[in-house]
């Protein structure tokens, strides 16, 4: 059985760049409104992603996704079987799986979605053997 577990450097990584984009929004927003102090909308968005963060840091951590022979098991009792996945594809640090019903599953901050792809596509193609 593998497991894929989401690791705290991503995870950090990803909120760098919305704290990035937050702080930027921010002070897009308040220029165009004419306020004369911009710079509170980067306080404002840096202190919204950092609470985010902190927040749901714990409960990301937890989520555990598990590979068997016939599928995938992941949090919550989300599971995805090998012949009902019809696309997996990478989100930044995710792995996005797209069964054939269209329910949509996150294998979130992976350090190489990429691998984590060929992981499931080669057990996929075992089974299918």
């Amino acid at each position: 059985m593998i497991e894929f577990k989401p690791e705290m450097s991503t995870y950090l990584r990803a909120h760098a760049v919305m704290t990035a984009i937050a702080m930027a929004a921010g002070m897009l927003i308040l220029w165009v409104l004419g306020n004369p102090h911009i710079w509170t909308g980067a306080v404002g968005g840096f202190a919204a992603v950092a609470l985010r963060g902190w927040y749901l840091a714990d409960e990301v951590m937890d989520e555990v996704w598990t590979m068997s022979s016939v599928g995938l098991k992941g949090p919550y009792g989300r599971t995805a079987r090998f012949e009902d996945i019809s696309k997996l594809r990478t989100i930044a640090g995710a792995v996005q799986i797209v069964t054939k019903s269209g329910d949509k599953h996150l294998i979130k901050y992976q350090p190489d979605p990429n691998a984590v792809i060929a992981q499931i596509n080669a057990a996929r193609q075992k089974k299918a053997a």
